[in-house]
């Protein structure tokens, strides 16, 4: 019993204090990035007065109209509604739809047909799905090319959005004010609450509401790039026109599986402007936002999260560098932690295991248990503290936005949130050695639900 028990203290110890100084790194790095945000909260209501880069000014008659980018992969379940609803959203002949669509996906494309008028316009993509969501978007800003040169009109910005998004009616004026000042507007993104996914679908709620109500808010102030959603987002026209000038007509890049947030980053790399704009909805309580109903089951969750830390965590670095500064390569390196992070909460848990085999092993034996002494003692307590802290303003982002009762939720969310990060992180690794065997990307279908 003696050498069990000797052996399970070793291993703890070494567990515990790997774990113990990474997520140390982490906590101070997110309290630092937390300060920053109430910072800016306290010296600036409005939330959008910084931008980056050097600003360029358009014309007055230059705002407008504007083109909404669709790209559509069997979503025939959910497209019809998304289009029916932007209609009442996009009121007035200043915004166009672009959806585009597979020729191998009859569904949607019957779907968007029956749809297609003055307002949207169905693009058919050049080879059969699933591609790539940029190689979709890249059919689209063809047909966009198209439609300018027959339509003899110039659009100034481009919107993207996802064919299960619910699209704020405020939306445009917001993009329509600011477009002289900013090459990139990105809004807040609020995951709707799905009653029946109360703990897969409801930590994305806790997720983005610390990512928008605070991240994205600290990013700005300290003048790191802003990586794109992909969704609620607008791109000037001539900024768009520059990108696909650089990269031989094509604005998006097709063998990232990440190229929203790289587009990005892309463009304060070549000297454009951005803003995270944080605005009252007029016509509704609460912001000028983005929503949608996120996975709801386990495994889609885990497929969407893989791409995401593939793309951002394993493909990003070698893509797009560390950038220049301390604010964007701190940043990059936070958005590249995914991977160190399951592997550190790995560690943590089976420490947090080991633990309570100890306990119950001395209980057992009469032996007392004999709590962590010296610095990894100091360092546990430490970053229990830290710990709290974060949940709290965990808590306080997810209140700001939903409430009270999802707020109280977010604490024990953060378990299940690490642990699909971990699955994440395993199904990332797979992906990426995928994509490096075959030399190709694909996107990776989730099935998406729109609100009745």
């Amino acid at each position: 019993m003696s050498e069990v028990l000797s052996f399970l203290e070793t291993s703890f110890r070494e567990l515990a204090l790997f774990a113990g100084v990474g997520i140390f790194l982490g906590s101070l790095s997110e309290i630092l990035l937390d300060l920053v945000a109430l910072w800016v909260r306290v010296s600036d209501s409005r939330l959008t007065a910084r931008s980056q880069g050097t600003p360029v000014a358009l014309e007055a008659d230059e705002i407008g109209p504007f083109a909404v980018f669709i790209p559509a992969w069997k979503e025939a379940d959910v497209i019809g509604q998304m289009l029916d609803a932007a209609l009442l959203s996009y009121t007035g002949d200043d915004v166009h739809m672009f959806v585009g669509c597979y020729p191998n996906d009859p569904d949607t494309i019957s779907v968007v047909r029956k749809r297609e008028g003055e307002k949207i316009t169905l693009v058919m993509v050049d080879r059969d799905g699933g591609t790539t969501k940029a190689h979709c978007l890249n059919n689209v800003y063809r047909a966009l090319l198209t439609f300018e040169q027959a339509s003899r009109r110039k659009f100034a910005g481009i919107i993207l959005h996802d064919a299960e998004d619910v699209i704020s009616a405020d939306e445009v004026n917001v993009f329509r004010r600011r477009a002289t000042a900013f090459a990139m507007i990105q809004l807040p993104v609020y995951p709707l609450r799905n009653p029946a996914s109360l703990w897969i679908s409801g930590h994305y709620c806790d997720e983005f509401a610390e990512a928008h109500g605070k991240t994205m808010i600290a990013r700005q102030a300290i003048g790191a790039a802003l990586p794109s959603a992909g969704v609620g987002c607008m791109f000037r026209r001539d900024v768009i026109e520059a990108l696909a000038t650089i990269h031989g007509g094509e604005p998006f890049s097709e063998d990232s599986l990440t190229e929203d947030y790289e587009l990005g980053l892309r463009l304060r790399d070549l000297g454009f402007n951005s803003a995270f704009i944080v605005e009252p909805n007029a016509s509704l309580p609460g912001f000028v936002c983005t929503q949608a109903y996120f996975p709801h089951q386990l495994a889609s969750s885990v497929k969407q999260k893989a791409r995401w830390m593939a793309g951002i965590g394993l493909e990003g670095w070698m893509r797009l560098g560390w950038g220049e500064g301390w604010p964007e390569v701190w940043m990059r390196a936070r958005d590249r932690r995914g991977l160190v992070s399951a592997v550190i909460l790995i560690a943590a848990y089976l420490a947090l295991l080991i633990v309570l085999l100890l306990w119950l092993l001395q209980g057992l034996s009469g032996r007392p248990f004999s709590a962590p002494q010296g610095l990894l003692g100091v360092l546990l307590w430490v970053n229990l503290a830290m710990a709290i802290w974060r949940l709290a303003v965990r808590s306080f982002c997810t209140w700001l936005y939903y409430g009270w009762r999802e707020a109280i939720f977010s604490v024990p969310r953060v378990f299940v949130s690490n642990f699909i990060g971990i699955l994440a992180a395993l199904a990332a690794v797979r992906l990426h050695l995928s994509a490096q065997r075959s030399g190709q990307v694909r996107w990776e279908k989730t099935t998406h639900v729109f609100p009745s």
